[in-house]
Formats: structure tokens, sequence, C-alpha cells
């Protein structure tokens, strides 16, 4: 039986003294005298769950970004399948094609029927290639605009869920106007006049992410990461070389975790993740987000869509803003 959250081509070197204890658990459960082994078996669970909580209560930057990156932690799809009902899914952008790595439509969440919006990773190597491994091409974000201002429309709610590293940067995708796409989005999302709401489910990089991520309510997973550039990239920018070193240098220096972007007030609020991580408990992970949706969008239906515009924009654009202590006035 395969443990969960266990890949063998994908191995977490901080999470050594936890494989050791879970193929211990594996080999007496296996057993077929595993009844005799009681005490044993619940004595090496209480011992995992203790490293599970010192380790992953204590994770660098760097190591959340790898945690993020797991290729068993749940993506777009498989939440949409733990969370969502009646799910259609809509396809294209009137203008090129349909991107693969943005996944659209109309579905029930809870009592709420809503427009998803979230970016597609892939699960098996073919899908991973059709979609860029989560980065999507202008198609994708125009695609996600033309269904968005649809559910404004038909006046329903949207929610998206953010898990790329970043925006495509192909030949072909700044040929069909990949920073415009973008910046449309960011526009337009900022005044359509229903309830937005998002969570950044792994993988939050720079304008890929902010593409569909401009909300009245923004959450992130506990580990989960959301920042301008990953850290390979700020590594490469400051030390001409992205090594295990630099990134945990990158990593730590870009703020990314959802702490860090909590206490700097670029999201609300931070959700729990499971013991040890989204990748070994889907569907607790998609419990938590499912009710922090509800949550907020029964919060936000009530809010006059007037108002609604107003904070939202209020929101964005006091991101960065600061006071110097001691200024004065010249003059």
């Amino acid at each position: 039986m395969a443990r969960a959250g266990f890949s063998p081509l994908y191995q977490l070197d901080f999470e050594n003294p936890i494989n050791e204890i879970e193929e211990q658990i594996e080999a007496l459960e296996s057993n077929p005298a595993a009844v005799n082994f009681t005490e044993e078996l619940a004595k090496l669970r209480e011992t995992r769950d203790s490293f599970l909580r010192k380790i992953y209560g204590n994770l660098t930057p760097w190591q959340s970004v790898r945690v993020a990156r797991h290729p068993l932690r749940p993506h777009t799809a498989d939440y949409i399948s733990l969370i969502c009902r009646d799910f259609c899914e809509l396809h294209g952008d009137r203008a090129f094609g349909d991107d693969a790595a943005i996944k659209v439509g109309f579905a029930r969440i809870g009592p709420m029927k809503v427009l998803v919006v979230g970016h597609h990773k892939g699960k098996t190597v073919q899908e991973k290639i059709a979609a860029n491994f989560g980065c999507a091409q202008p198609e994708g974000y125009r695609k996600a605009l033309l269904k968005m201002r649809l559910a404004e429309k038909l006046r329903l709610p949207i929610v998206t869920l953010i898990d790329t590293p970043g925006a495509y940067p192909g030949i072909g995708s700044e040929q069909r106007g990949q920073a415009q796409a973008i910046a449309l989005n960011l526009m337009e999302m900022s005044r359509l006049r229903t309830p937005i709401v998002s969570v950044v489910i792994g993988e939050g990089g720079s304008g890929g992410a902010l593409g569909i991520a401009v909300s009245d309510r923004v959450a992130m997973l506990e580990h989960a990461w959301y920042s301008v550039i990953s850290p390979e990239g700020c590594a490469a920018i400051l030390f001409k070389e992205a090594n295990e070193g630099t990134n945990t240098i990158a990593a730590q220096s870009l703020a990314l975790t959802a702490k860090r972007n909590l206490e700097n007030g670029l999201i609300d609020a931070v959700l729990a993740e499971p013991l040890g991580g989204a990748h070994r408990n889907h569907a607790k992970a998609a419990d938590t987000v499912q009710s922090w949706i509800v949550d907020r969008l029964q919060e936000l239906v009530r809010i006059n869509s007037d108002v609604l515009i107003a904070q939202r924009f209020e929101k964005f654009r006091g991101m960065g803003a600061f006071e110097e202590e001691g200024a004065t006035s010249v003059g």
C-alpha cells in the first residue's frame, strides 16, 4: 500500500526521519500478524506525527516552496472534483484557442453557484506538456476574463484557484500579447460587479498568478508561496546562479510564505493544511478550502456592488503604501 503523500520520484530531504518511521509502519501493517502489533503501531504513529508537527511547524521559506511543488499536492482539478458539484467546463477565448493551463467552468460549491477559474498543471506527462506545467499563455487569461464577464452578467460569484510558477514566457506568448492580456485582467477584475475570492493552493508566481487574483478576499494555504518572482529566478538575477544555497537566500528575502504575505497585508487569511502538508490528505485540505470559500462568499454577496468595487480597488491600491517616521514636510 502506497504511503499517503509519498512519491518515490520526489522525496524531501527534511522528511527523511518521517520516511523511515512510515516504512516501519507500512511493514507492520502489511504483516499478516499486524493485530499483534497494535501497541507498536500506535507508538510509531505518535512518533511520526510528533516529527511532522516539529518539521512542518518550522519550515524555511525554501522548504515551503518545495512542499508547494510536491507532485502529490492537490491541484485545481483535484479541488474541483472534491468540492464542486455539477462542474461544467468552458473553453476557448474566441480569439486564438483554448489554453489547457487555465481551467474554467460553472459549478456549485456548498450552497453557492459560482464560476471557478484555476491554473491547471496536469498529472500525466502528456497533461503537463499540454498545460505548460501550469504556465498560462495569453489565450488562457483571455479565456478566464471572457468567462468572468459572463459570470458578472449572470450575477454569479467567482472563485479562483492559483497554482502557477508564472505566466508562460515563450516567444509565441509574447507575440500574442502576454503582458497586455495579464494587464487587462488586472484592470477588468478590479471592476467586475460580482464577488471574487481567491486561494493560492500551491505556487503563486508573479503576474501569472496575479492575472486571476484581483479579488475581494485572498487566502493562502499554509505551505503555499506567493511572490513577484520564483526563488530560482531571483537567485539567477542576484547571484548569477541558482542552486540550493542561493535559492535558500532568495526565498528568505522574497518574504513569499503565507505567514509573511499575511504580515505584509497582501492576503487576508492563511488556511491551515493537514498535518504534514496538503499532499498527505487531499480531502481534509479541500474541506478547509471549501469552508473558507463559502464563508467569504456568503459575507460578500450581502455587500452592494458599488461598495464592493470601491473596497476592492482600495484594497489593492493600498498595497505597498507606507509612512516614514519623523518625516517632515518641506515648504
